[in-house]
């Protein structure tokens, strides 16, 4: 399996080159529409009846290029589905191939009058295909296949515990049985616990002898554990050594309890006893004991099988609110489309809600696991394992038992939400030009910004950010990828010169236009190539034709790392992609060596930070920041919209629960793009789009540029709906900014479910299609055709 990570990032191409060809040669349009249709067919995917095309038909040009990039993506989606089933069924490879050459056979331009010439490349194009699939198919059907057991070691023992000096518990942990799965065991761990306050536990643990990878405690400020030389080496003095038995460390409403060996330890509710989190491992689990490696870190609670679960996103759940056992849960910001269900989209959240009813009495808790890496959540119902890919265990437990107040406290430590300006609930201009007349009727604007810094000798931005040294590296020079400009450099927002100079270009640019906010996309952060790039001398990159998201640059794998290629994988894009596909080199490195293999998925809040303190330093307002990506504590600083959604029912539906589970994580100013983002809508689903997508904390009717025109007066049965409903949230507007208000200071989200009022009501805990604003005003909307 070594050699994968080379041939998936280069697997796009493929697709592109298919789609590239149709573009260029096909001047009826039909053969792109046919090959459309065959190639979703193929793999099960449903097929826009928009795009339905005989060859007798007329073909709307302005179509074409959404055909293309969906046909390029489901493309792409076929051939990693090709590669995945390598892992499940090799057998299974020859069906599949002759599939796809049954499926691609059906385009051969036999349908329309193409030169002998065209067909030629054309047929060359479609062998290149089946060419990589052979390839594909010897050398994985070469590679040995291992096993990975089901548990993995012994887990560690107790070997010393005592109190430390501000009342917290430090303890040292030693691996019982080393093993090389995944790497080498880390020989000894210390562990700290501590009542940090009456309703928060807090359980660390790391190497007691390196220090390692944690979440930059400047970025998101909480108390600091006790140094690795203030604990290592002997017992602190005049403090108490406890005994290695079972032993309980109370605080005023939660218990923490441990046995020394193996190691495992549970957190009790203790007004009830109630066991909330318990990570011991019996014989008869599926799941190991405590692994801590350098690059895999896993640790498991058990579960009661009439547990609420809500949280560990940002995904699509198809499913509604309710984690559903046995999905996917992956973690690790990413550029793809919101349409992609159970997978791991532009936010990562590790924090669940526990919701449980004994004997008709509810109660919930909160767990979070403050970690930056890629990892994977396995949900089984009675059990959830973290798998995670490097940093440490630093472990929250917020005993509620309402969920407000799980809520309430956890935004109490990671930051309560911004106090958004009145004008953000009212409606917003992303306009171009006329800010003088903008500014004159009462309208806000704002501009979107990406972070990537277009390559440019004459652009004073870039220039400034070399002479400041403010990219993210790699080998010594700045890491080069590709955006919307083109080539392009990416700011080390974890530096504090980039922080100075990035609010610098803010103070220059509204000087010139005098922006009310920020719109921060592409921040996971999104490349469109892979691997070490250079610009081409040979052409113009990009030459201004085709889709802008193609890859010019000439780039190769990297895989030579074991940043770039860890021992576990995690469910990247949901299909096991290398972590680095579409994104920033993982063995690229930031601020005093900080690996992006560590910081990823910081990348978008260390953004919004740095431009919430630069808008706040304008003009001492409050700063209204719109971000794509977003991590724990983001809330404190911006606003989310759930990214590209499809204009189906579906995804209308889905919008409520993504919305929901955002006011979970202490991000209340949160809304789908209403309508959908690509492609057209039908006018009911837009009138259905609209009434809900008025009572969005953040309501906002958003469409892909390559899309027909959307706006709500488009059609006038939409433009009533959108009248009747915009006019309802204008007069509760100054009950929305009284809910904005309580969100900022208690984290209470804006928009909640149902369970958080009326918590005993067992029924309502999955209810996933109505929602309240506040406490007091519930939305329901049809949500199907």
């Amino acid at each position: 399996m070594t050699h994968l990570g080379f041939r998936l990032s280069g697997m796009p191409e493929v697709c592109l080159d298919f789609v590239r060809y149709f573009d260029d040669t096909d001047t009826t349009g039909n053969s792109v529409s046919l090959l459309y249709r065959n190639t979703s067919r193929m793999l099960g995917r449903p097929v826009d009846k928009k795009y339905e095309f005989d060859s007798h038909d007329s073909f709307p040009s302005s179509q074409r290029s959404n055909i293309l990039k969906n046909t390029a993506e489901i493309c792409e989606i076929g051939v990693l589905f090709v590669v995945r089933m390598y892992y499940h069924a090799p057998q299974s490879v020859s069906t599949i191939t002759a599939l796809i050459c049954k499926s691609f056979a059906k385009v051969m331009p036999s349908r329309h009058a193409i030169a002998s010439a065209t067909s030629i490349e054309y047929l060359r194009l479609f062998l290149l295909v089946f060419l990589v699939l052979c390839t594909l198919q010897v050398d994985l059907a070469s590679t040995t296949s291992t096993t990975t057991p089901k548990k993995i070691g012994k887990g560690y023992r107790l070997i010393s515990i005592e109190e430390s000096p501000n009342g917290g518990l430090v303890g040292h942990l030693q691996v019982k049985q080393k093993n090389n799965i995944y790497g080498p065991d880390i020989p000894l761990l210390q562990l700290y616990v501590k009542h940090e306050t009456d309703n928060r536990l807090r359980v660390h643990i790391t190497d007691a002898e390196k220090q390692r990878w944690e979440v930059p405690y400047n970025l998101l400020p909480r108390e600091t554990p006790p140094s690795f030389k203030q604990t290592l080496g002997g017992q602190t003095k005049n403090a108490h050594t406890y005994t290695l038995k079972p032993v309980e460390y109370a605080g005023n409403e939660l218990i923490f309890a441990y046995k020394p060996d193996p190691f495992s330890f549970s957190v009790k509710r203790k007004s009830n006893g109630e066991t909330l989190f318990d990570t011991s491992s019996e014989d008869s689990d599926s799941y190991s004991d405590l692994v801590f490696k350098d690059q895999y870190l896993e640790i498991s609670t058990k579960l009661p099988k009439d547990a609420s679960l809500y949280g560990l996103g940002e995904n699509t759940q198809p499913h509604g609110i309710k984690l559903y056992p046995n999905d996917p849960y992956t973690l690790y910001t990413t550029d793809i489309s919101a349409i992609n269900l159970n997978a791991d989209l532009y936010g990562s959240h590790p924090v669940y809600m526990d919701l449980r009813n004994v004997e008709g009495k509810a109660s919930a808790h909160g767990v979070l696991l403050l970690n930056s890496n890629g990892m994977d959540v396995f949900y089984r119902g009675n059990s959830l394992t973290y798998k995670v890919i490097g940093g440490v265990f630093d472990l929250y437990f917020f005993s509620g038992p309402s969920p407000l107040a799980v809520v309430d406290q956890y935004t109490a430590l990671i930051g309560r939400p911004a106090a958004m300006p009145y004008w953000a609930f009212v409606g917003i201009a992303f306009l171009s030009a006329f800010l003088n007349k903008i500014h004159a009727h009462g309208m806000k604007y704002i501009v979107i910004i990406d972070p990537g810094i277009g390559v440019n000798k004459s652009y004073g931005v870039y220039q400034r950010g070399l002479a400041n040294d403010v990219f993210i590296k790699y080998e010594g020079k700045p890491f080069l990828a590709q955006v919307w400009p083109g080539a392009v450099n990416f700011p080390d927002f974890l530096n504090p010169k980039t922080v100075e100079w990035w609010g610098d270009e803010i103070r220059r640019f509204h000087s010139l236009v005098p922006v009310d906010g920020l719109w921060i996309d592409m921040n996971e952060a999104s490349n469109f190539c892979n691997g070490l790039c250079t610009i081409p001398t040979d052409r113009i990159c990009p030459n201004g034709t085709g889709p802008g998201w193609i890859c010019c640059l000439d780039c190769k794998n990297m895989t030579k790392t074991k940043w770039d290629d860890p021992p576990y994988k995690i469910n990247a894009s949901g299909i096991q992609v290398p972590i680095g596909y579409k994104t920033i080199a993982t063995s690229a490195y930031h601020y005093n060596g900080v690996l992006e293999y560590d910081a990823h998925s910081l990348y978008g809040f260390s953004q919004s930070v740095a431009t919430h303190k630069a808008l706040l330093g304008l003009e001492g307002k409050r700063p209204f920041i719109l971000s794509r990506s977003t991590f724990v504590g983001s809330g404190r600083y911006a606003a989310h919209w759930t990214g590209d959604n499809k204009g189906t029912w579906d995804d209308l539906r889905y919008s409520i629960s993504t919305m929901l589970n955002f006011g979970i994580f202490g991000v209340p100013m949160v809304g789908s793009d209403i309508c959908g983002f690509y492609p057209a809508p039908t006018e009911e689903l837009c009138n259905r789009w609209i009434e809900l997508g008025a009572f969005y904390p953040f309501s906002r009717d958003h469409a892909n540029f390559y899309s027909p025109r959307q706006e709500l007066y488009q059609w006038k049965s939409v433009a009533i709906s959108a009248r009747n409903a915009l006019g309802m949230r204008y007069k509760l507007l100054p009950y929305l900014y009284t809910l904005s208000y309580e969100a900022h200071v208690s984290g209470a989200p804006i928009a909640r479910p149902l369970f958080f009022t009326f918590t005993n009501e067992t029924k309502l805990c999955g209810l996933s299609k109505r929602f309240l604003l506040g406490s007091s005003l519930m939305v329901s909307r049809f949500c199907t055709e």
